[in-house]
C-alpha cells in the first residue's frame, strides 16, 4: 500500500480491495485481474536529476505532485517559449505479500514523449511515443516492503520519434493516470502493443444474424505447460448472455498463443451511429482443468458494417449515413493542458454531441480511453490518428517508432465500434521519397493489424493526386478556402472539381475552419489577415455558414470535419486575441463559451431544439440600425426589442432575421421565443461612448 498512510487507512484499503498489489485475499480467493491506482504523492524535479533512478536518491527537496500532471501547465499556452526536456518523478509502495503465481505490471496510459521507468533501481523498460498506453513487466523487479518507483519523461523534440511538427504544444509529464496492474500467471497477453489481448471483430452482420470472431492472446508465464479453455460470452446492453463460443488450447510455459473462436448471434441489435449506438460486450475468461477462472477480460462490442464509397459516401448497416462533425484535438485546460480527468473528456465528448455531430476526428495521435469509450455510448463515429505530422526524419528509427505507434493505436482501439478508420498522418509538407516510404510503411503496419478497417490520409499543401495522398485507402484534404489568402477558391468548388477529376477516389473534407474571438466583436467583418491580432467572430461565423451550405448536399464526401471543437494550446501562435492559442474552435479553450459557429452548426444538425440569437457578445453599438440573426432549427420566431412586439419571422436555412431594428439610446433587450424557448442579447448604443479599450479596432466586450 502508498507509504504513509495511517493503519486506519491502510486497513480500509485492504479490506475494500482498492489495493490490490498488497494480495490482501489468499491465493485461492484472489482475482483473477486486479488494478491499483499510483496517482497520488509522486515527488516531482522538471529538470534531469542523474541518480534519481537510485532507491537512495535523496528527492526531499522535490515539490510534491498527484496524477495526471504535466510540466507545462503554467508554459504551455502563453505564447512564449515552453520547456521541452527531461523531467523525473518518484514515488513509495509497499507491497504485504509477492504471491509467485502471479505477474505485476506498471501501466501507463500516457506519458510524453520518452519514458523510462526504474524499479528499486533496476530498470524496467523504455517507451518511446507519447500518446499510446504502455505497459512494463516488474515482476521480477517488485520485492516485499517497501518499494520505489522513479520515472524520467522527457519531452524533447528528437528525431526518432514522432511527433516532430504539429501546430500545438506537446505537453509533457505523466499526463494521463499510471497503475500497476496484477494478473495470474496464465493470463490474456499484456505486453500485446498496451492493448487488452483480446480482438473481437464482426466479419459478417445482417440483419438476421452476426458472425462474431474473438481472437484472444493467451500467455503462460507458469513454468509447465497448461490446458485452457478460452471461454467469451456474448452478453447484451442487460449484461444477459446471448451467445457463447468455447475453445480448448494448451499453451506451453513461456509462450503466447493466438486463439480464435467464432459464434453466430442471431438477429443482432445493430449499432447504429446516433441513432442507436446499441453496445454489446464480449467477456474473455482463461479456464483451467480445474475449472478455476484463471483470468477475464471484457472489452465493447457493437455490430455494424462500414463500407466507403466514391458515390455515395459512407455506408452504415447497408444504408448511406451522413458523416459531419468536428475535429477534436484533445481535452485541455488553462493551466493544466492535457493533464485532465475522465469526467472532463466526458464533458468534451457531450459538448459534441449536442452540437448534433455524427463523426469525430481524433487529431493528431492517440486520445484516452475514455474518449472512444464515450464516442461508442454517444453513436459517433471516430477517425483516430498517430502522431505523424508535418515532418519526418528519414532515418530507419524514426519509421520504426511510428509504426510503433500505428500497432499501439490499432491494438488498444480495434474493439470500439465507433472507429471507423486508421489515421496515417497530416499535413506531411515535403514530398520526397522518405516521405513515401514511411507513409507507406505505416500503412502496411495498419493493413497487417486490421485489415477489416480503411485507412485515411489528411493531405495538404501540394496537389489534390500528389503521390502521398493516394497511399491510404480513402482520401481527406485540409482546406480553408476563405480563410488562407494562398487557398484560392471556394470549398464545395473545389470538392466538385475533385469528384469530376477523381470519380473513383472516395474522399473527406478532414480540415476546414476559420479563427474567432469572442473579444473581438465587428459589425461588417471584412476578410482578416489570418496572423493578425483581429479576428472577429462575426467573420468566422460567416465563414462556416458560407462553407457548409457548400458542401451540405454533396452526398459523395464520406465525411467533413470542421477544425475545430474547442480552441487549442499552440504556444507558437501569436495572433486573434491572446498568445499561444489556435482560435478556430467552435468552443472556447476553457470550455466556458460557445461561439455563434457553434450555434449555427446545432441549427444544421441537431434535432433536439435549438434557439440562439447571434451577436449577443457584440454589446456596445455606435449605430441606431441593427440586424438581429437568430440561428434555431425551428419554423417560426418571434421578436421583442424592449418589451416591444416585433413580429414573428419565418426561419429560412435554419436563420430567422429582421434587417433592421432601431435601437434606443442606453440599454436594449432583443429578446426571441419559438416552440416554449427564450434566448436574448444585451446591447447597449451610446454613438459618443468611447469604446476603444485594446488594441486599435477591438471592440470591448
Amino acid at each position: 500500500m502508498l507509504m504513509g498512510l495511517s493503519p486506519y487507512r491502510r486497513l480500509l484499503f485492504c479490506l475494500i480491495g482498492m489495493l490490490a498489489l498488497v494480495t490482501c485475499l489468499p491465493p485461492a480467493m484472489a482475482l483473477p485481474r486486479s488494478a491499483t491506482p499510483i496517482d497520488a504523492v509522486w515527488s516531482f524535479m522538471k529538470a534531469d536529476a542523474p541518480g534519481a533512478d537510485a532507491p537512495s536518491f535523496n528527492d526531499g527537496g522535490w515539490s510534491h505532485v498527484t496524477l495526471p500532471h504535466t510540466f507545462n501547465g503554467g508554459d504551455g499556452d502563453d505564447g512564449g517559449n515552453y520547456y521541452r526536456g527531461p523531467a523525473w518523478y518518484r514515488t513509495h509502495i509497499e507491497m504485504k505479500r509477492k504471491d509467485p503465481g502471479r505477474r505485476y505490471y506498471l501501466v501507463f496510459d500516457g506519458a510524453a514523449l520518452a519514458t523510462d521507468a526504474w524499479v528499486n533501481g533496476r530498470k524496467v523498460g523504455r517507451h518511446e511515443g507519447g500518446y499510446a498506453r504502455f505497459r512494463f513487466d516488474v515482476t521480477d523487479a517488485l520485492s516485499v516492503g517497501p518499494n520505489v518507483i522513479a520515472v524520467r519523461v522527457d519531452n524533447s523534440k528528437v528525431p526518432q520519434i514522432a511527433p516532430l511538427g504539429g501546430d500545438f504544444t506537446v505537453f509533457g509529464g505523466l499526463y494521463r493516470p499510471v497503475s500497476l496492474v496484477s494478473t495470474d500467471n496464465v493470463h490474456v497477453d499484456m505486453m500485446d502493443y498496451g492493448g487488452p489481448g483480446v480482438y473481437v471483430s464482426t466479419p459478417h452482420v445482417s440483419a438476421k444474424t452476426a458472425r462474431i470472431r474473438a481472437r484472444t492472446l493467451v500467455t503462460n508465464d507458469s513454468g509447465r505447460a497448461e490446458p485452457l479453455r478460452v471461454v467469451n460470452s456474448i452478453r447484451n446492453a442487460e449484461g444477459r448472455e446471448v451467445a457463447q463460443s468455447t475453445k480448448a488450447v494448451t499453451v506451453k510455459a513461456g509462450d503466447t498463443v493466438s486463439v480464435v473462436a467464432e459464434t453466430d448471434l442471431a438477429d443482432p441489435h445493430l449499432w447504429n451511429g446516433v441513432a442507436d449506438p446499441y453496445l454489446y460486450s464480449v467477456v474473455t475468461k482463461i479456464i483451467d482443468v480445474t475449472g478455476r477462472e484463471r483470468d477475464r477480460v471484457e472489452t465493447p462490442l457493437g455490430i455494424r458494417s462500414i463500407a466507403i464509397t466514391a458515390d455515395q459516401g459512407l455506408i452504415l448497416n447497408g444504408r448511406r449515413y451522413a458523416v459531419h462533425g468536428v475535429d477534436f484535438f484533445n481535452s485541455e485546460r488553462p493551466g493544466r493542458g492535457t493533464a485532465v480527468t475522465d469526467r472532463e473528456v466526458s464533458a468534451d465528448m457531450q459538448v459534441i454531441a449536442d452540437l448534433g455531430a455524427t463523426g469525430v476526428r481524433f487529431v493528431h495521435f492517440q486520445h484516452p480511453q475514455r474518449a472512444y469509450q464515450d464516442a461508442d455510448r454517444l453513436g459517433l463515429l471516430v477517425w483516430t490518428e498517430i502522431p505523424l505530422n508535418g515532418a519526418i526524419d528519414a532515418g530507419s528509427a524514426f519509421q520504426h517508432n511510428v509504426e510503433q505507434q500505428m500497432r499501439e493505436l490499432i491494438a488498444q482501439n480495434f474493439n470500439h465500434p465507433s472507429v471507423i478508420v486508421w489515421g496515417l498522418g497530416n499535413e506531411v509538407y515535403a514530398e520526397n521519397p522518405d516521405v513515401l516510404r514511411v507513409i507507406r510503411a505505416v500503412q502496411e503496419a495498419a493493413k497487417a493489424a486490421d485489415p477489416s478497417r480503411r485507412t485515411v490520409y489528411a493531405h495538404c499543401c501540394q496537389a489534390d493526386d500528389a503521390p502521398k495522398a493516394t497511399i491510404s485507402d480513402v482520401g481527406a484534404y485540409n482546406r480553408y478556402f476563405g480563410w488562407y489568402p494562398e487557398q484560392v477558391g471556394t470549398l464545395g468548388g473545389w470538392a466538385r472539381d475533385f469528384h469530376t477529376k477523381f470519380p473513383h477516389r472516395a474522399f473527406a473534407i478532414s480540415e476546414y475552419g476559420a479563427g474567432g474571438s469572442i473579444r473581438d466583436q465587428e459589425e461588417d467583418p471584412k476578410p482578416p489577415v489570418t496572423t493578425s491580432g483581429w479576428h472577429p467572430e462575426q467573420f468566422q461565423t460567416l465563414y462556416h455558414e458560407n462553407n457548409w451550405r457548400q458542401i451540405n448536399n454533396l452526398k459523395y464526401i464520406w465525411g467533413s470535419f470542421v477544425w475545430v471543437a474547442f480552441d487549442v494550446a499552440s504556444d507558437g501562435r501569436a495572433e486573434g486575441d491572446r498568445n499561444g492559442i489556435n482560435d478556430k474552435g467552435l468552443v472556447t479553450y476553457d470550455r466556458a463559451v460557445k461561439k455563434d459557429a457553434y450555434f449555427w452548426y446545432q441549427a444544421n444538425w441537431s434535432n433536439r431544439p435549438m434557439l440562439h440569437v447571434a451577436d449577443s457578445r457584440y454589446r456596445y453599438r455606435t449605430k441606431r440600425k441593427a440586424q438581429v440573426k437568430v440561428y434555431t432549427n425551428r419554423t417560426s420566431v418571434h421578436l421583442t426589442l424592449n418589451g416591444e412586439n416585433l413580429g414573428n419571422a419565418p426561419v429560412q436555412d435554419h436563420i430567422a432575421l429582421w434587417p433592421d431594428i432601431s435601437l434606443r439610446p442606453g440599454v436594449n433587450v432583443v429578446m426571441v421565443t419559438a416552440d416554449g424557448l427564450t434566448d436574448e442579447a444585451i446591447w447597449t448604443y451610446d454613438p459618443a461612448s468611447p469604446i476603444t479599450t485594446a488594441p486599435p479596432g477591438r471592440i470591448r466586450e
